[in-house]
């Protein structure tokens, strides 16, 4: 099965969708399986974080902005905007396609566990995420 989602972004920031996701699981019917999860776009990207406790995701933001910072001289890229070219870069680094294992039914993610869309556009957007559960 598979199905797309879209995400509505207001700017950097992780995104949670844990819920969305499982939710596609559960109309899969997969018990026991693999959920494969990939967002299109080459300025944003996925990552599975803490979802227990806001400031993780808030430094995680913070510290690749320090890592990746706009306006950097040595980029060539520029007429999108001072975002665009780190936003790339931010996503080349992290990941654009995660693999979540079914198990009884449900996604295999821990107690803290939640699946993020992370947006490194300052500006708002609409990501479409594609989902394919298989068993």
């Amino acid at each position: 099965m598979v199905e797309e989602l879209w995400i509505q972004t207001a700017g950097q920031g992780l995104y949670e969708f844990t819920g969305e996701l499982e939710r596609v699981v559960q109309r899969a019917g997969v018990q026991e399986g693999l959920c494969t999860v990939f967002v299109r776009h080459t300025s944003a990207s996925l990552v599975i974080q803490e979802n227990a406790d806001p400031s993780v995701q808030l430094d995680l933001v913070n510290w690749m902005g320090r890592l990746v910072a706009e306006g950097d001289g040595l980029f060539r890229h520029t007429l999108e905007g001072p975002d665009d070219m780190p936003a790339h870069i931010k996503s080349a680094l992290t990941a654009t396609t995660l693999g979540i294992p079914i198990l009884r039914g449900h996604l295999a993610l821990g107690t803290w566990q939640g699946v993020y869309l992370w947006e490194h556009r300052s500006s708002q957007h609409r990501r479409s995420v594609v989902i394919h559960v298989g068993g």
